[in-house]
């Protein structure tokens, strides 16, 4: 039995605030991998530190040909291949000032026969549209999310109308020359639609809208990709906005 077809749409977009794009996206579709990341940093550093990211990952899973029966042995290699892009980019910011405190959060998932692995580090999200329903599968590595977990906040929107900022990141590539992946393997199903994006999505257009976008009837993947960096611009588009979608089946 075959490995199920996987189809996919991709955008990232300056928004209307950013003079320039920090986001990094790279889809795969021989290897089946998708790779998003939110640079930090100012200036040009956080450019630096998102490509290194997501180039760095897809260049080494390439050479190590992801194996598509074997998802324990993917999710150890996608995490290998986390922690060797935030040695790179931790290196880079020690040898030049000009990079010295940049970073960049990830996700990325590799999709093999009948499974798919996950690693992220930092607040960019995987979220998943399964039978009409969205669910987020990842949790933001972020001070917000802190914050309510440690039940000083009943919920995110809570913490946000007291004041705490919902973008400062707790966890990212490149602070340190270790990071801590978050890695899970989750099972596949014919219909999934995956969207894996930046807060520059999540942090302009609700969950709510998000699940109506994705669960349009026949959707094309390219408009509905579309569709969805349309609305953050709406919104407001005050950070940069990257989305990239997989369709299962």
């Amino acid at each position: 039995m075959g490995a199920p077809p996987l189809h996919y749409a991709w955008r990232t977009d300056r928004g209307c605030v950013r003079d320039h794009n920090e986001d990094a996206v790279v889809v795969d579709r021989d290897m089946r991998v998708v790779i998003v990341a939110d640079g930090i940093g100012g200036a040009t550093s956080g450019e630096v530190a998102s490509r290194l990211a997501t180039i760095g990952v897809g260049e080494y899973l390439r050479s190590r040909k992801p194996p598509l029966l074997d998802r324990v042995a993917a999710a150890r290699l996608v995490r290998d291949a986390v922690e060797d892009a935030n040695r790179v980019i931790w290196e880079w910011a020690k040898r030049s000032a000009r990079y010295r405190g940049m970073g960049t959060t990830v996700v990325l998932g590799l999709a093999g026969l009948g499974w798919l692995v996950v690693a992220h580090v930092g607040d960019s999200r995987l979220y998943r549209l399964r039978t009409g329903r969205l669910e987020q599968l990842t949790r933001d590595h972020s001070l917000i999310q802190e914050v309510v977990d440690n039940g000083f906040f009943p919920s995110i929107e809570d913490a946000e109308r007291y004041g705490i900022n919902a973008h400062i990141i707790t966890r990212g590539l490149g602070g340190s020359k270790g990071v801590e992946v978050d890695v899970q393997e989750l099972d596949l199903r014919s219909g999934d639609l995956y969207l894996f994006c930046t807060d520059g999505l999540s942090g302009m257009v609700s969950d709510a809208i998000i699940a109506q976008v994705l669960a349009t009837p026949n959707g094309d993947l390219d408009e509905l990709a579309d569709t969805l960096v349309e609305l953050a611009r709406a919104g407001g588009g005050l950070d940069n906005i990257t989305v990239a979608l997989m369709r299962v089946g």
